[in-house]
């Protein structure tokens, strides 16, 4: 395989996220990598606290964690941050697609294979379902 010359790492306000990110500068050290901040919409069934603010404070608030997520890695400088709104499941496959990134990085959530039977799929297995480049899901 082919190293990738730009690396997409989504967050989406979860708990480790940072594996991720650090993951991509140190096994991509030549690509440009983004971190896409996804901003939940209003009307998504889930949200990380369950009660979700108006749009301007989500918005602020994510950008706030992406900011703070970069900071916390070596090597920030080699890191830009974006925003989109939307369903995880949708706005990741799309900008990947759309902004020309070879490679996906992305944080999976650990959970029982009770809890992936009673709620159903993960985002990570629908990024790598529905992203047409490489995806690498780390647990």
């Amino acid at each position: 395989m082919v190293d990738p010359d730009r690396v997409l790492v989504p967050t989406l306000g979860r708990p480790r996220e940072e594996e991720a990110l650090e993951y991509a500068l140190e096994n991509f050290p030549d690509a440009d990598v983004t971190v896409l901040a996804v901003v939940t919409p209003l009307d998504a069934p889930l949200s990380e606290g369950g009660v979700l603010e108006r749009h301007d404070e989500r918005t602020a608030q994510t950008r706030e964690r992406a900011a703070a997520l970069v900071e916390s890695v070596d090597a920030a400088d080699r890191v830009r941050i974006v925003t989109a709104e939307g369903r995880p499941g949708t706005v990741v496959p799309r900008f990947a697609t759309e902004g020309g990134f070879d490679h996906v990085v992305v944080r999976g959530r650990e959970s029982s294979w009770l809890l992936r039977r009673v709620l159903g799929r993960g985002i990570a297995a629908t990024l790598v379902d529905r992203t047409p480049v490489p995806v690498t899901v780390l647990e």
